[in-house]
């Protein structure tokens, strides 16, 4: 049991950022040239004649000349920042089939792509689908409400921009470490309850013989390493169940100020999607988020990214407990909605 007497040490390195350097240091942007971007088409345009999105393998995938250069800007998310942006996709130019397919395989490069969601979708759509955010079974990226910070249930979350919202939508992360620093700076007692289990609602999306809610810490310290795994929504939402464990006044107020620190302007990163635009963020140290947004009223021109769950060998390890929502804490076969061995993994080209 982690008291405020025996809390981890503050966080340094290059994953303890503050938003306001990150703002100033334009190197988190990746522009991809037109040699990495011909190679990503053909090898793209070649595993769509050869077989089905959802079973692209690296292999099946070759960039003999970018594959080295992604290897090292995915060991910078992994060990560095945290994130990258990757920029330049022609999204707009090529057929929806084509872009899907260069997502995914170099998602393929990174780690096993994982579930999504209960019907076993490797590619998942983020768009508003008219879900109301206070419906216990509706998954807030269903929405155009904004998620607030959080992580999810994977290594190395990816998004795709292919269309934009008229107004609003703009991503945000925010540094776990950061914040850890900050409460463990502001009260201690409050920073050693984020280590405490908190019950987490699944949303409708229990794996058999599971209950509709899983425990887990906002922070885990895990040999020698600090781990953010955060929802406050769902934290919240957890507390429909009878049997779920009470959240305490004191756990309240450590959360809110998880929060407000998160929230803090210095403390956050805000980026503006494109079209194009790869967003890949370690899941394990920041958060994520995205303010709520305004729509086109034509359905082809609404905002629409495309989002993978990635599971690199390379991963850091994790505490047993993780096996409630990542089914394994294996390296490259952890995360993603746990699902019956009878339904079929997929990569849906439209939202469902």
């Amino acid at each position: 049991m982690i008291t405020p007497g025996t809390l981890p040490p503050t966080v340094a390195g290059p994953s303890a950022w503050r938003g306001t350097d990150m703002a100033a240091d334009p190197s988190w942007l990746v522009e991809l040239d037109d040699d990495a971007l011909a190679e990503i088409e053909t090898a793209a345009r070649a595993a769509l004649a050869t077989g089905d999105i959802a079973a692209i393998t690296a292999s099946d995938f070759p960039l003999p000349d970018f594959a080295p250069r992604l290897a090292q800007i995915v060991e910078d998310v992994m060990t560095g920042r945290g994130f990258v942006l990757l920029r330049g996709l022609p999204v707009e130019r090529w057929p929806l089939e084509v872009a899907a397919a260069a997502y995914f395989g170099l998602g393929a490069h990174i780690g096993s792509a994982r579930s999504q969601n209960a019907m076993g979708h490797l590619l998942g759509h983020v768009c508003d689908l008219g879900r109301d955010p206070a419906d216990p079974s509706a998954r807030i990226y269903q929405t155009n409400a904004r998620q607030t910070f959080h992580t999810d249930s994977c290594d190395i979350v990816g998004l795709l921009c292919l269309k934009r919202a008229r107004s609003g939508g703009e991503s945000m992360l925010v540094s776990g470490m950061a914040v850890y620093n900050e409460v463990r700076r502001r009260d201690p007692e409050l920073a050693a309850e984020l280590f405490e289990t908190n019950a987490i609602d699944r949303r409708g999306e229990v794996p058999v013989g599971m209950k509709g809610y899983y425990t887990c810490a906002p922070l885990t310290w895990h040999e020698g390493q600090l781990t953010v795994h955060y929802q406050r929504r769902y934290i919240d939402s957890a507390q429909r169940f009878d049997d779920a464990p009470r959240l305490t006044d004191k756990r309240i107020a450590a959360l809110d100020l998880f929060d407000s620190v998160c929230e803090a302007p210095d403390m956050r990163l805000e980026m503006a999607f494109e079209p194009g635009d790869i967003q890949l963020v370690h899941n394990h140290v920041l958060l994520h988020d995205r303010l709520g947004f305004e729509d086109w009223d034509e359905p082809a021109r609404r905002r629409h990214l495309l989002r993978l769950w990635l599971a690199p060998t390379a991963a850091r390890p994790l505490p047993a407990h993780f096996a409630q929502r990542f089914g394994s804490v294996t390296p490259g076969n952890r995360g993603g909605v746990v699902t019956p061995a009878t339904v079929e993994m997929c990569a849906p080209l439209t939202p469902q």
